[in-house]
């Protein structure tokens, strides 16, 4: 498909992502980045994250109801809908999402640009989620401002991806067995003797890394990977991310700025959808070279 180029002397891409990377409404707008939310659903009610329903509210929700909410991606009209309405003004649109191994919506991003004919459609795979996922959107939001190519943007988020690391703990292994989105749960049962298992993700999906025997001990097992890469030299930078743990970490992160003055740190949260699947209490920390 050909595009024709807007007025200007480069071409015009905007940059989607959705609701899953947390990037809070500042930094979108300042940015100009898109956003297409997913749902968390309770009983009858639908809600749409970051849109009508916070991350403290959800919690709050959460303890409230006997039963687990369901998560639900945004449909491929939605995607339709955004991708015409943004070829009014862009040439391209770069869109990147959470894990296909965890959840359709890449998918959907997919299929939309294929029925899309006014707009090229760059679909990205973060093969991760939450913030990790936002300094993706971030660094395609900064190249597209200075006018770069998609296929340069493109190449840019494979670099980032190939230093990306992430790794998270949780409370409790229920709900992701419960909601289908942990692999290779056999050897690893949370409940027992206090297991708090460090979590990340391979090939798309959750995997179980080490079976730690408390919050403590993986919380500092994080920091030691971490340290690893750091060491090694060069810039990084991180996010730490919680399930509704705020000063937990906001201590660790005060840490963790301490011991490694060559990383940029970011303070974040697990939202709605994604805590939906871990559970309030859970701890992650996710890096990449700048």
């Amino acid at each position: 498909m050909i595009v024709k180029r807007k007025e200007g002397m480069f071409m015009k891409t905007a940059v989607v992502t959705d609701s899953t990377a947390y990037l809070p409404e500042e930094i979108r707008e300042k940015y100009k980045i898109h956003m297409i939310p997913l749902s968390v659903v309770f009983g009858t009610e639908s809600y749409r994250e970051e849109i009508e329903l916070t991350a403290t509210d959800f919690y709050q929700m959460m303890r409230e109801q006997k039963e687990l909410p369901t998560t639900t991606q945004p449909s491929t009209g939605m995607f339709v809908e955004l991708f015409e309405k943004l070829s009014k003004e862009y040439d391209a649109v770069i869109s990147i999402h959470l894990s296909s191994g965890i959840s359709g919506t890449f998918q959907g991003a997919v299929t939309a640009g294929q029925l899309v004919q006014s707009i090229k459609v760059y679909p990205y795979d973060s093969e991760i989620s939450c913030m990790v996922q936002g300094f993706y959107a971030l660094e395609a939001a900064k190249m597209a401002q200075r006018g770069e190519e998609p296929e340069a943007i493109i190449a840019r988020l494979d670099e980032l991806k190939a230093t990306t690391k992430a790794y998270f703990m949780v409370d409790d292994l229920t709900n992701l067995q419960r909601g289908g989105r942990l692999s290779s749960t056999q050897a690893f049962i949370g409940g027992l003797l206090q297991v708090k298992p460090l979590l990340h993700f391979v090939d798309k999906v959750i995997v179980p890394f080490e079976k730690i025997r408390t919050k403590k001990k993986a919380m500092n097992r994080i920091v030691e990977l971490l340290g690893e890469d750091a060491k090694s030299g060069g810039q990084y930078q991180a996010c730490i991310i919680h399930a509704n743990r705020e000063e937990e970490a906001q201590a660790w992160k005060e840490e963790l700025e301490a011991l490694y003055p060559n990383v940029e740190f970011t303070l974040s949260y697990f939202g709605p959808v994604i805590g939906t699947h871990l559970g309030e209490g859970a701890m992650g920390l996710g890096w990449m070279k700048k």
